[in-house]
This record gives structure tokens, C-alpha cells and sequence, in this order.
């Protein structure tokens, strides 16, 4: 596990999740709450959930970094 800490947390690692999230994030939140923030309707709810939009990309991002340098480096 720490194995695994370590290379997520790898600027590399780190900065290719940022910017997925900050891509994809952005378009789901565009998609799932657009009318809302456009209204300008905030709420603690809506804030948890635009966190949870960009929070979701940047783990499946990292996961899959960490993944691929693993069997990179597994590999003979």
C-alpha cells in the first residue's frame, strides 16, 4: 500500500489526475448542475456535490496512473 501512496503521489501522477479532473469535472458539473449554478442557487448540498464531480475524475486518474506504472514496472 505505501508502494502505491508513493507513486500517486508522484508530481506526474499527480498533475495528469489534476488536469482530467479539471476536463472532465468541469463537463459533468456543466451537464449535472449547470441550471443551478447558472441561477446562482449555492448551497452547502451543491457545493458538496460540484467537490464530489471533480473528486471522482481525479481518482479514477490517479488510479489508473498507478496502475500502469506498477505494470510497467513489473513487466520484464
Amino acid at each position: 500500500m505505501s508502494e502505491w501512496l508513493r507513486i500517486a503521489a508522484r508530481s506526474d501522477v499527480r498533475n495528469r489526475a489534476l488536469k482530467v479532473a479539471a476536463l472532465v469535472g468541469t463537463i459533468l458539473v456543466a451537464i449535472n448542475q449547470g441550471e443551478t449554478v447558472l441561477a446562482g442557487n449555492f448551497t452547502p448540498a451543491l457545493f458538496a456535490k460540484i467537490l464530489l464531480t471533480y473528486g471522482v475524475p481525479y481518482c479514477v486518474s490517479t488510479y489508473a496512473g498507478v496502475e500502469a506504472i506498477r505494470d510497467r514496472q513489473s513487466t520484464p
